[in-house]
């Protein structure tokens, strides 16, 4: 029997509605906040009073993209967190209005898992390539940097993580100090491709934990860098910010794809999969693709549309829920922070 699951994330300042059927996309429809460009930021006051402004008409146009009424969904599937406070309360209310109203059963998806789960997404016209159980994702959104070794949809082990910064909050703070425009990462990974990535060298840390990461010993390095070049060359960063860009990056990446192979050497796993907003990256994504070649991976590099926040990625987590008969129920509440899940 087919399952149609309609998906709703709301975790940060994009407010998403997807459609699936079984692990199938019929829609998945996002509406982004521009407002937050001119603080350098986002401001979650504005992001929750945004989602209230979209979270109707996105579920509208996905479910009419999809064609599928209402009473045709069999679940809605909800971001629950971590995430804004404010943002999660307007996708978990709204997907607790519907389901009063028209008498659907809620689940409940982990944010971060649903990226992980964004490789079991198949399109209309083909199936997507899958990873097979156990794989290992690295995980690098903004506010997250971990490896996860996935054993099923359900049965996820956080193995490593990072002990401060997440590799998008370097990328992104180091954007600001440089007078980049937000969000940070995109114009450094295209300044990257110009510019010479043996050009400057930046700490790496030594940490302490087999798997786990720090990325604000870097962050120190590369602001004491400029603050040393500045002094002696008030327009430093303007004429070398290409490689400027291009050294951070490769910094950042060496550090990401240190402990990931590591971990698949230890573990004997080589499925390996990344995701998350960062995985949008385009030096990520070719140095996990040309170390997998040379190391005998597979390696799973998501489309696109699915590295950054969307509920297409919920709705298949969501899915995967449901055929296991976990739902919740009318009392569960958003939680800003990962542990309040686990």
């Amino acid at each position: 029997m087919d399952i149609t699951i309609l998906g709703i994330e709301s975790s940060c300042d994009d407010t998403s509605a997807a459609v699936i059927r079984n692990t199938t996309l019929l829609s998945n429809v996002i509406a982004s906040q521009a407002v937050h460009v001119k603080y350098g930021g986002v401001i979650p006051e504005l992001a929750s009073r945004a989602h209230q402004q979209n979270i109707i008409p996105v579920v509208d146009t996905a479910l009419k993209d999809a064609g599928v009424a209402p009473d045709k969904i069999d679940a809605i599937a909800f971001t629950r967190g971590p995430g804004l406070l404010g943002s999660l309360l307007v996708g978990t209310s709204f997907a607790k209005g519907l389901s009063i109203a028209r008498n659907i059963p809620l689940v409940e998806v982990n944010h971060l898992q649903g990226h992980i789960l964004s490789h079991f997404i198949d399109l209309p016209d083909h199936d997507m390539p899958h990873p097979d159980f156990p794989f290992l994702c690295l995980l690098v959104s903004g506010g997250h940097t971990q490896i996860v070794k996935v054993s099923s949809p359900l049965e996820m082990e956080i193995i490593g993580t990072t002990i401060d910064d997440a590799a998008g909050e370097a990328f992104d703070k180091c954007a600001k100090v440089m007078g980049l425009p937000y969000p940070g990462g995109p114009v450094i990974d295209k300044l990257a491709k110009e510019g010479d990535s043996d050009a400057f060298s930046f700490a790496k840390p030594h940490v302490r934990g087999e798997y786990d990461y720090s990325f604000s010993g870097l962050k120190t390095s590369f602001l004491y860098t400029l603050r040393e070049k500045v002094a002696a060359e008030p327009d430093f960063v303007e004429r070398h910010k290409a490689d400027l860009c291009a050294s951070l990056q490769r910094t950042i990446i060496d550090i990401l794809l240190g402990k990931l192979i590591k971990a698949s050497k230890e573990s004997g796993i080589k499925d390996i999969a990344i995701a998350g907003g960062v995985s949008a990256n385009s030096g990520l994504r070719e140095a996990v693709a040309e170390t997998g070649r040379r190391r005998g991976w597979r390696t799973f590099i998501p489309e696109m549309k699915f590295t950054t926040d969307n509920a297409a990625m919920i709705a298949v987590a969501g899915y995967y829920r449901y055929c296991n008969n976990i739902f919740s129920d009318l009392g569960v509440s958003p939680v800003a922070r990962l542990e309040e899940i686990l």
